[in-house]
């Protein structure tokens, strides 16, 4: 992109400092002016319109945090690069909480600073352009205009600064990976590699020697030392995909490294430190797996240390013909073909869809329907699955009231008299009433917490039996 011409707004109370960077800055082709105080900042941008605005945090009058403030509201597309020394540090944080693109610490170093100002530049005429992708110039696009978006990429950027452990909830395909990419890439272990392991994908026995990595002769097959990928991820980042999918033996494993950072290979007898960030995702109800037995509850816990939700594509459809044409853009370039457009039509069965394989399908089918395209518009879309408007009708013999029911009032309903039901019999014996029911000692007992059930000898109700 060329940044030629650029209009910068440099804001910093010390004379010496606009000074120089109006030099340095100028020299690299961007037209800059400069402003003394929060206050005079404000009446420039009241009069001209910029392209970035870098601005101190301590200033005397008008303090930074006030001025990015009143700046959110006069100009809220043009991006803020914050400077900061040391001692601000914490001013620095809360500024990107208020909205701040980035922050560059004193003393920086002219080039970063340089690539810096590109980043954000860029970002603004991405977003003047009316493509509304939100950019993690640090790592892959995120592309959204919709609110819920705009609210998990300004969580991204909080949480990737710290080293907390991270789970990343969200459907089949809405691009839980990608976020815990953004993380990694914006944090400082970026330089340190990312690994992803999809739990559901190995057997129990593979997953544990290939997350905690094993000695010779551990096993049949084992003819050398393998290093876990729990330690080839040293310093970066470790994404656990699917971890709802994990065996109880491996949770149990997984909870014991994460709490004492320290991996046990199979056949080993010692333990191998490890510094690796772990953000975990899944596209299950982890507090249904937890009740059934399915999931460890510490575990859970453990892991839910800062936990991010990805919303469904079919509550953000505003975000569909942005997203369409980003995935038109890619898989035109990447086929050799000229396809720049999709029809008003295409474009209206775009937005009927409810989508329920999410971005991932909405990819495949913009890539589908740009390899078979003639000409430079796709005209027309099929989409295979339930349309918004063919949603089937319920099954023989179940009624739907118009106003609705509470799914879960219905099911705590039936699970209450199937559970007094097997206590009765049991003589209020939970271990027993679990057996029963199929169920495990823990769930039975969360669940009779959970539904208030008290007296653990009182009869069914007519007609239920256990």
């Amino acid at each position: 992109m060329d940044l030629t011409g650029a209009r910068l707004l440099v804001v910093d109370d010390e004379r010496g400092l606009r000074e120089m960077l109006e030099i340095v800055l100028a020299k690299r082709g961007f037209a800059v002016a400069t402003a003394g105080t929060g206050e005079e900042a404000l009446a420039r941008c009241e009069r001209e319109r910029f392209d970035l605005i870098i601005q101190d945090v301590r200033m005397p009058g008008m303090g930074g945090l006030r001025l990015l403030e009143k700046l959110r509201g006069l100009c809220p597309e043009t991006p803020v690069v914050i400077m900061t020394a040391y001692s601000t540090w914490d001013s620095a944080t809360e500024a990107m909480r208020l909205g701040a693109f980035d922050y560059v610490r004193k003393p920086f170093v002219t080039e970063e600073f340089v690539k810096l100002i590109g980043r954000a530049i860029e970002h603004q005429r991405l977003r003047r352009s009316g493509l509304g992708k939100l950019l993690d110039e640090k790592g892959p696009l995120i592309v959204g205009t919709n609110q819920s978006m705009r609210d998990l990429f300004a969580l991204v950027k909080r949480v990737a600064a710290t080293d907390s452990t991270v789970l990343v909830r969200g459907e089949s395909g809405t691009g839980k990976e990608l976020v815990a990419r953004s993380i990694h890439c914006r944090s400082p272990r970026a330089a340190f590699p990312f690994l992803s392991v999809n739990c559901s994908a190995f057997p129990e026995t593979l997953l544990e020697s290939e997350l905690f990595g094993y000695r010779r002769g551990a096993f049949t097959g084992a003819a050398e030392d393998k290093k876990g990928l729990m330690i080839v991820a040293d310093k970066g980042t470790l994404f656990l995909d699917e971890i709802a999918e994990m065996s109880p033996k491996t949770q149990v494993k997984l909870l014991r490294v994460s709490e004492e950072r320290k991996v046990l290979p199979l056949g080993a007898t010692e333990t191998v430190p490890f510094d690796a960030r772990i953000i975990a995702a899944t596209n299950r109800n982890m507090e249904r797996d937890i009740a059934s037995g399915a999931l460890r509850e510490d575990l859970y816990y453990r892991l839910n240390v800062i936990p991010l939700e990805v919303p469904p594509l079919r509550d953000r459809k505003e975000d569909i013909p942005l997203l369409a044409g980003y995935f038109l853009a890619k898989y035109s370039a990447r086929m050799g073909k000229d396809v720049r457009a999709i029809s008003p039509q295409a474009q209206d069965t775009l937005l009927r869809h409810e989508w329920p394989g999410n971005v991932r399908e909405l990819e495949n089918v913009i890539q589908r329907y740009v390899a078979l395209a003639q000409g430079p518009t796709i005209g027309d879309i099929e989409i295979r699955g339930t349309r918004a408007h063919d949603r089937p009708s319920p099954p023989e013999g179940v009624a739907i009231p118009e106003g609705g029911i509470d799914l879960e009032a219905v099911v705590s309903s039936h699970e209450r008299r199937y559970i007094e039901a097997a206590l009765a019999r049991t003589r209020g014996n939970m271990a027993q009433a679990a057996k029963i029911l199929g169920l495990t000692y823990r769930s039975i007992r969360y669940k009779v917490r959970k539904l208030g059930i008290a007296g653990h000898s009182k009869q069914p109700e007519e007609g239920v039996t256990a």
